[in-house]
């Protein structure tokens, strides 16, 4: 089972010395929000975040598995692929045309960007939000019920391979405290900022691929 959010917020406080240290002291949780600082977030979400399908895809066919026809198919194939599910780390969209399965290296990554997206602003002085997941691997059925709709959908994408999941940078999802104490909103442009500095030093470190998606919203991200 995994651990409750703020439960979460103590174990990276402890373990993330490296990340906290440039946030300068360590506050208690009754310290002031919505005090930013620092957000910068890129010079260009195009120039920044453009790898390419094929590029994406090299990487997917690398590590991913095969592509399948049906989510009962992604079920027998154990622990190759990981469920997902919303949790204290991320949300979810529910899921019309992709299943919640990841292989472990993508699950992993999944993690890590919904950890430091949440780190992050913790050390800006931002409230915690979340980030929400909008897609994730499809199966050969759910691109046939796609290309119904979106003629666009392709019979090539990385998508296929579980190594690949789209984040939303127009929606997030606020967490409440725990004790019910009034918490202002944080507009979606500067969480958009924070997530593109997380996205950016994750890919600079080789940890994936990112394609900046402006029609539908999101991120595309290919784990390497």
């Amino acid at each position: 089972m995994k651990r409750g959010f703020w439960e979460v917020c103590c174990v990276l406080a402890l373990t993330a010395g490296s990340v906290l240290a440039g946030c300068g002291e360590k506050k208690d949780m009754s310290m002031k929000m919505n005090e930013p600082r620092n957000i910068r977030g890129v010079v260009s979400y195009r120039r920044s975040f453009g790898d390419l399908n094929d590029v994406q895809l090299k990487s997917a066919k690398a590590i991913g598995i095969r592509p399948i026809a049906s989510r009962e198919e992604a079920r027998n194939l154990g622990d190759r692929l990981d469920e997902i599910g919303p949790c204290e780390l991320y949300g979810m969209d529910s899921l019309t045309h992709s299943i919640p399965y990841l292989v472990p290296k993508a699950s992993e990554l999944l993690d890590t960007i919904g950890a430091n997206f949440l780190d992050s602003l913790a050390c800006k002085g931002l409230n915690p939000n979340r980030v929400i997941v909008t897609s994730v691997t499809r199966t050969k059925e759910d691109v046939k019920r796609l290309r119904r709709t979106n003629g666009n959908a392709s019979m090539n994408s990385c998508h296929f391979y579980g190594t690949t999941f789209d984040i939303s940078w127009k929606r997030f999802e606020k967490v409440e405290d725990p004790d019910g104490r009034p918490m202002q909103d944080v507009s979606a442009d500067t969480l958009k900022l924070v997530l593109s500095e997380v996205l950016r030093d994750l890919r600079k470190a080789d940890r994936c691929y990112v394609k900046y998606e402006l029609k539908q919203g999101c991120f595309h991200i290919t784990a390497r």
